[in-house]
């Protein structure tokens, strides 16, 4: 495969000098999930987007990363996840290493202790890929920083985030962000996500995220799989301008604070995700009884109260619902009042837009 003008930067900026025989330290990053509003579904080429996406960052689900590192005679590698060895997860980190590791040369050099935890409970439901390869990816570039003694780059960070787990790219940027090309946003690209922070309204740098868990079971397929079945899937052309026309209209609305137009979309998005997957082969239904339970009951409650909340889904059965700080109050009682009861063990999670990622050793 051809390397992008991109990929042609980072490989001429490379490290392939020899790492100080004392090099040696620790480096920790926190980085938050995120939730699209546009959906990415479907992708091409080396972990591109068919279609540009739009998130929300968190604030509460993070993964907290930290990496100890030394000077060694050949590339070593451990993995643990809180606390305990987690071989397919310490796989996908080492397969990410050695398919780039023409960009990270010094790793040859050095031996890594990967510790991991996530802040949000691991059986809750919620995809923490995001999340934990952003949280990786950063502190293998801080490792880099260290030895060439430069400034943090965030693009960058997008970009090998990306290339880890598609929806990544999205997490290492405050409040939101926006991953695929689109000319309706200059210096959009597939290949890194772009924060939107300073183009949206005030509305939504507070927005609230209450994450209600109908079910941590395992998901019967996986994000992978789902994106590789729109290749087959009759209505994955006609998905892709209506995600780009989505996207054109959510900016919109995310500048000028249109919660109708928001709520519309985003609504919309949650639904098309998973009559996607309904209808490809073989088709999946992720959603559980319960799910639709509690998307009739969101809908009859912003019916009868005109509080402008909504709901959307990831790729599995659980529920965000998404609702301006300023009715915080009124929604988190309507939550322990009628929907508490639809979640697996009572279970949610109050969650809100936040500001990225953090530096746990700067």
């Amino acid at each position: 495969m051809k390397t992008t003008e991109m990929e042609n930067i980072w490989l001429n900026e490379a490290f392939r000098g020899e790492v100080p025989a004392d090099f040696h330290g620790r480096v920790g990053w926190q980085c938050p999930s995120n939730i699209a509003l546009v959906k990415y579904w479907g992708k091409r080429g080396k972990q591109l987007p068919q279609n540009p996406s739009i998130s929300f960052t968190l604030s509460e689900c993070c993964t907290e990363t930290f990496v100890s590192f030394e000077k060694a005679d050949r590339f070593g590698f451990s993995f643990s996840f809180e606390g305990k060895e987690n071989p397919a997860f310490g796989s996908k980190i080492e397969k990410f290493l050695m398919d780039n590791q023409a960009f990270f040369p010094f790793l040859n050099q050095l031996n890594l202790k990967v510790e991991s935890r996530n802040t949000f409970p691991h059986s809750s439901g919620i995809a923490s890929s995001a999340s934990s390869m952003s949280a990786f990816v950063m502190c293998l570039l801080e490792i880099e920083n260290q030895i060439v003694s430069k400034k943090f780059d965030f693009q960058k960070a997008s970009y090998f985030s990306r290339l880890a787990s598609g929806s990544a790219a999205r997490s290492v940027f405050p409040k939101m962000a926006l991953w695929g090309a689109t000319d309706c946003y200059p210096n959009s690209s597939d290949e890194y996500a772009v924060s939107l922070e300073n183009d949206i309204h005030p509305v939504f740098k507070t927005y609230r995220d209450s994450i209600l868990i109908v079910s941590g079971e395992t998901k019967s397929v996986s994000s992978r799989a789902g994106h590789a079945l729109m290749e087959g899937n009759p209505y994955a052309s006609a998905r892709y301008v209506q995600a780009n026309e989505n996207t054109k209209n959510l900016l919109d609305a995310l500048r000028s604070g249109d919660l109708d137009t928001f709520i519309n979309i985003t609504e919309s998005e949650a639904l098309q995700l998973h009559a996607l997957m309904m209808c490809s082969n073989p088709s999946f239904i992720l959603m559980k009884p319960n799910t639709l339970r509690i998307i009739n009951e969101i809908r009859a409650f912003r019916n009868e109260t005109k509080i402008p909340l909504c709901f959307t889904l990831d790729a599995g059965p659980n529920v965000h619902l998404l609702y301006p700080e300023s009715e915080a109050e009124k929604v988190e009682q309507f939550i322990e009042n009628e929907l508490v009861s639809h979640c697996n063990n009572g279970l949610w999670i109050a969650d809100h837009v936040g500001d990225g990622p953090k530096n746990l050793m700067p």
